[in-house]
């Protein structure tokens, strides 16, 4: 009744993890969580059951191997509360931004057209029947250049025009930073740019550095994600700068042979190499370095972006397809597929040579 020591712990609980252990697991090390409280009575000592002391588990010891894992990289850029506010550029299932910013135009255009009684007048999109199936040549693996570069620019002109405000940093700030040494009027800043005003410039640099649809894409996919992750909008005074960083970052990743800063200041004259590599390492250090672009993400928005175009009219050229043009499209789909299959061996590989280096480690922690 006096000195008895008690244990909170269950025999199958491990106080250092906090859960529960199997049969074939190791023994935890004994640890006596002891408590007792007294109360004199009558000269004599009473016992109180110790009140129930709380476990905290504690971290995992990498030091002896145990619960050894390599990281995926992708696992690291995925922020924890992306389940709840998943990010477009992020999340394959996410809406764009830029799609639902021109739903807005869309819809005024189509009821001011009914109110007016407009004519759509003579269709010029073709639709495919029984006999005859009209086709582009932009697929997702090989997009037209010049049709998502103007679908590209149109998502940038409806980001800038429907804007929630005008939040930006001073880096991305023209005004601060121009891109040229001519005198820019005050006006030029208070009006947002026409859509052909855009495509002029991101074409020009596009067309210089001999870049690829597909960096047009993932273009965009970086300008949202830092647009969301810096919590900052596209608005007149900032749009070169925050596109031609996009455009920069874009190159890099995903074309093979990377465009160096130093070939952009030879597209515009008046930019400094210091300026370019400070504002790419601002752009990464607000994108939290993650440059990752999943295939579902990079195909939503290449859709979306083909949603974009006939929302808005844009003219894509449809031709009917041939026999020919099947079997290059069948050779074109073949040959992606394989190109998927020899990731997924580079990667298995990798997963299996991750796997004989964890056994290595645990092999060593033991033997030590």
């Amino acid at each position: 009744m006096g000195n008895s020591l008690s244990c909170c712990l269950s025999p199958n609980v491990c106080p250092k993890l906090g859960r529960r252990r199997g049969s074939a697991e190791p023994d935890c090390e004994s640890e006596v969580y002891e408590s007792e409280v007294y109360k004199a009575a009558a000269g004599n000592a009473v016992a109180v059951a110790p009140a129930a002391a709380t476990v905290e588990p504690a971290e995992l010891d990498f030091a002896g191997g145990e619960g050894y894992h390599l990281q995926h990289i992708s696992d690291r850029e995925m922020p924890e509360d992306l389940a709840l506010e998943p990010n477009p550029s992020d999340h394959p299932r996410a809406s764009t931004i830029f799609l639902s910013k021109s739903q807005t135009d869309v819809r005024e255009k189509r009821k001011s057209n009914h109110l007016n009684h407009v004519s759509p007048g003579q269709l010029t999109k073709k639709y495919s029947s029984c006999s005859t199936i009209f086709l582009d040549d932009s697929t997702v693996s090989q997009p037209n250049l010049r049709t998502t570069v103007k679908c590209m620019t149109l998502a940038i002109y409806y980001h800038i025009k429907n804007r929630d405000a005008d939040r930006s940093l001073d880096i991305f700030d023209e005004r601060l930073h121009p891109l040229t040494r001519e005198k820019i009027p005050e006006e030029y800043f208070e009006h947002d740019p026409e859509h052909k005003f855009i495509y002029r410039f991101v074409h020009t640099l596009f067309s210089a550095a001999q870049l690829t649809a597909e960096c047009a894409v993932v273009t965009l996919v970086y300008l949202e994600r830092l647009l969301t992750y810096a919590e900052i909008d596209l608005c007149p005074t900032n749009w070169k700068r925050i596109v031609l960083g996009a455009i920069l970052l874009a190159s890099k990743v995903w074309d093979d042979r990377a465009v160096w800063n130093v070939d952009y200041c030879q597209i515009l004259k008046d930019v400094t190499v210091e300026d370019m590599n400070e504002m790419e390492r601002h752009f990464l250090e607000l994108l939290q370095f993650n440059i990752n672009v999943p295939f579902s993400v990079y195909a939503k928005y290449y859709f979306d972006l083909r949603s974009l175009a006939d929302d808005n009219n844009l003219n894509v050229l449809f031709t009917p397809l041939s026999k020919e043009r099947a079997q290059n499209l069948e050779a074109i789909s073949r040959l992606c597929d394989d190109e998927y299959k020899d990731v997924c061996r580079a990667a298995m590989r990798r997963s299996f040579s991750a796997d004989h280096f964890i056994g290595i480690r645990r092999s060593n922690a033991i033997l030590s």
